[in-house]
């Protein structure tokens, strides 16, 4: 093990949860810098020179900053997806990337649930209307009267299927890389994307965010007055379009924990005054419980030190196949 070796944190919900996970790297004889949680380059730099080890958290994670940590070995992912982190360059250079697949699970399955539950019954404009003097009461939709369609069928994805099933919904599931058979035993039927958007009332998103799959293409076909729940990438939906979706009344509410600025209104067109009674925001907080805080530490934290103790660490990301 690396004498006194340095692990950088760039989460900033690391060792915020029940388990003193910071403390556990400090007995094993690391010392511990954090940086900022968008992974800006500068201030990282000084940091980057001394890691040995990188718990990153939703930040990119590119060649240049790899080529700005000679001596790092391990960047440890606090969270699941890696598609910000160049897995090419970090095996040209020898680095090892780790996730924590499960952690966050039930964290943000539940979350999705509560925007769609927000969404359908106007919970947010009900409580502005309370506070402003108005008992205007809109006629809203029982969640086992409708059809959830759910795009990325894995842990998430399922555990989203799981907690609708349980509200008697009718699941259709879009998935190119799970095979219709995988889908039935869950209650999910299986069909592609254009389909999925005609026949559902509900769509909750939980796929990787490689590419836009709600487009302005895609919202001409879906059902009149849909629901779209988004708790896991910007860059699936094309904000411009849902904007102009949700002014002309096709989509009747989006309900989202990312959004692709977040720096206010004039910056995204989702943010508009016009537009606040038409969809619910939370602040990327889909994976703040303490559970999910605790569990994606502990799989960082015990990546980190297996490693420093020369073992083989757990959830390793293989790189990427064929040339770069």
């Amino acid at each position: 093990m690396v004498s006194s070796p340095l692990v950088l944190v760039t989460s900033r919900s690391f060792s915020t949860g029940d388990l003193d996970l910071a403390g556990e790297l400090a007995v094993a004889g690391c010392r511990i810098a954090t940086g900022p949680s968008n992974h800006d380059l500068d201030p990282l730099r000084p940091l980057l020179a001394e890691a040995t080890a990188w718990i990153a958290g939703t930040g990119p994670v590119t060649a240049a900053h790899l080529d700005a940590a000679p001596g790092l070995q391990i960047v440890a992912r606090y969270g699941v997806g890696v598609e910000a982190v160049d897995l090419a360059a970090a095996a040209e250079r020898g680095v090892l990337v780790t996730n924590t697949p499960g952690a966050n699970t039930g964290a943000v399955a539940d979350h999705a649930v509560t925007l769609v539950l927000a969404a359908l019954r106007d919970v947010a404009a009900g409580d502005r209307g309370v506070r402003a003097g108005r008992w205007t009461v809109q006629r809203t939709r029982e969640l086992g009267a409708l059809t959830v369609g759910i795009v990325g069928l894995g842990r998430i994805g399922r555990a989203v299927a799981s907690r609708f099933r349980g509200f008697g919904s009718t699941l259709l599931g879009f998935d190119p890389w799970v095979r219709p058979a995988d889908l039935e035993p869950l209650g999910i039927a299986a069909v592609d994307l254009e389909t999925l958007a005609r026949r559902s009332d509900v769509i909750s998103l939980h796929a990787p965010g490689e590419q836009t799959l709600v487009d302005e293409g895609l919202l001409s076909v879906v059902r009149p007055g849909l629901i779209l729940v988004n708790t896991a990438r910007a860059t699936l939906v094309d904000e411009t379009a849902l904007a102009a979706a949700l002014r002309a009344g096709r989509l009747r509410r989006y309900a989202s924990d990312v959004l692709g600025s977040e720096a206010g209104a004039q910056a995204n067109p989702l943010l508009a005054d016009d537009l606040q009674d038409r969809t619910v925001f939370t602040p990327h907080s889909a994976a703040q419980t303490v559970e999910a805080v605790d569990g994606m530490g502990r799989g960082a934290v015990d990546a980190v030190l297996a490693h420093l103790r020369g073992e083989r660490p757990p959830n390793l990301v293989p790189p990427p196949e064929g040339p770069r």
